[in-house]
């Protein structure tokens, strides 16, 4: 096996890790509550935690990886991950099971954007459609069994085989980390810059507590006012930044257009995507569709999204990241309207909406990645996939705070017109990347072929 296929193969399980634990845990919580008794806030923060420790440490991936050299990073990451996932899984109280997701959430934050960035470091630019397809392939399967995986170890033995079901996987990447990765040594590197990985650290969990009570009925106040206060924090890291000669984030990555431009798409059509999905399954239930059914409908959001990820792989190439990302945002749009007319006697039309939203979405999703790392340096793929990283993150709960927050207040003014009206929203919310898309000029958008 080549270093390059080492290293890929590395990068996918280690993503693998954090797409399980991101998405296998829901079906357990009912079980959770009854033998922890927790509340529906204290579950929420099951998955809140893991994400809030992976957002607090992406920040630090490139400054530990060239400190310490990447193969301790991935070490030292895939350690604390499995050592949180056995406190995690074998946890006394909800609130320490809270406490070791959080741990959980540090160790995937540092392996997810050094694995990436060495991944696509070794892939030749010519190549790395292809690997993104397979990234893509990765975030559509493993969503899509974890939580079937789940229910059957809850329904075979505890919610604790659950979170502990990870920790083969982890000590196997472990072992391979050590084993596969060169032993780079490490580099001079500037001070840390301590005050932005203050205000940045404040600020971002701010916001990930703020969206999360945004979205809880009675606490909407309390996180509009949290709001308020990550915003000036946040406001304050951006000025601190600027005046840094090295800041924690390197900001100044934003100049590509490519990165920039796939950043936005990102946020807006997947992340969106997200918020459609709480949206739709509250008007699904409300017309007479029951949970299994309503699960059903992710089965051709699947299919759609595969064919959408070897269309990317075949075309991207070849005509260009532009029509691909168009139609994306344009089927995704469509989808969404489309479920303003669902009726319970007409299954195929959530069946033809999650389709397309799956085709867009994907179609997306595929082209905004390769996109974004095609234009930078290989000096910069490790500061550029941590950008990227963090913007994911928060893709997975902004947009679906804001449509949860907007579908709330529209309840309240105009019930009969809420949920269309919300949809609507989500479907111009999938569309708003094709103002700097077609903006910016080909040149920008185009390919390497070479290094």
């Amino acid at each position: 096996m080549t270093y390059r296929a080492r290293v890929e193969t590395l990068y996918l399980l280690g993503f693998s890790l954090d797409l399980v634990n991101m998405f296998i845990g829901t079906v357990a919580y009912p079980a959770i509550a009854a033998e922890l008794q927790a509340s529906v806030p204290q579950l929420a923060w099951i998955g809140n935690g893991y994400m809030l420790g992976l957002t607090l440490v992406i920040p630090l991936g490139s400054w530990l990886a060239a400190r310490l050299g990447e193969r301790r990073v991935l070490c030292l990451s895939l350690a604390l991950f499995t050592v949180g996932a056995v406190l995690a899984g074998t946890a006394p109280s909800i609130a320490w099971l809270i406490a070791w997701r959080l741990l959980q959430g540090l160790g995937g934050g540092l392996l997810i954007p050094v694995g990436q960035a060495m991944a696509y470091r070794e892939c030749p630019p010519a190549e790395r459609a292809r690997l993104t397809a397979r990234i893509m392939a990765v975030a559509l399967l493993v969503p899509a069994l974890s939580p079937t995986l789940g229910g059957l170890l809850v329904e075979w033995g505890s919610w604790r085989g659950v979170l502990l079901v990870s920790v083969p996987l982890a000590v196997l990447a472990f072992a391979l980390a050590a084993a596969w990765v060169r032993p780079g040594a490490p580099v001079a590197v500037p001070a840390l810059d301590r005050r932005g990985l203050l205000l940045g650290s404040v600020g971002l969990s701010a916001l990930l507590v703020a969206l999360g009570l945004l979205a809880a009925p009675g606490q909407r106040m309390l996180g509009a006012g949290l709001l308020v206060v990550a915003t000036l924090v946040l406001a304050l890291y951006a000025r601190s930044a600027r005046r840094t000669d090295h800041p924690v984030l390197q900001w100044s990555l934003l100049r590509h257009a490519s990165l920039r431009l796939a950043m936005t798409v990102y946020l807006l059509v997947p992340g969106t995507f997200i918020g459609t999905q709480l949206v739709a399954t509250l008007l699904l239930h409300g017309q007479g569709y029951g949970a299994a059914a309503i699960g059903g409908f992710m089965l051709p959001w699947a299919i759609a999204s595969a064919c959408a990820i070897a269309t990317a792989r075949h075309w991207l190439p070849r005509i260009g990241a532009r029509p691909l990302l168009s139609a994306g945002m344009g089927c995704q749009a469509v989808g969404i309207v489309l479920l303003i007319a669902v009726q319970a006697q007409q299954p195929w039309l959530p069946v033809l909406a999650f389709a397309l939203m799956g085709l867009g979405g994907s179609l997306c999703s595929s082209s905004a990645q390769t996109l974004a790392f095609q234009r930078l340096a290989d000096a910069e793929l490790l500061p550029g996939s941590a950008l990227w990283n963090l913007n994911r993150q928060l893709s997975f709960c902004l947009a679906a705070a804001v449509l949860a927050c907007v579908l709330a207040v529209l309840s309240s003014v105009t019930w009969d017109h809420a949920f269309a009206l919300t949809l609507v929203l989500a479907a111009a919310m999938s569309l708003l990347p094709l103002l700097p898309l077609w903006r910016l000029p080909a040149s920008a958008l185009s390919l390497r072929t070479s290094p």
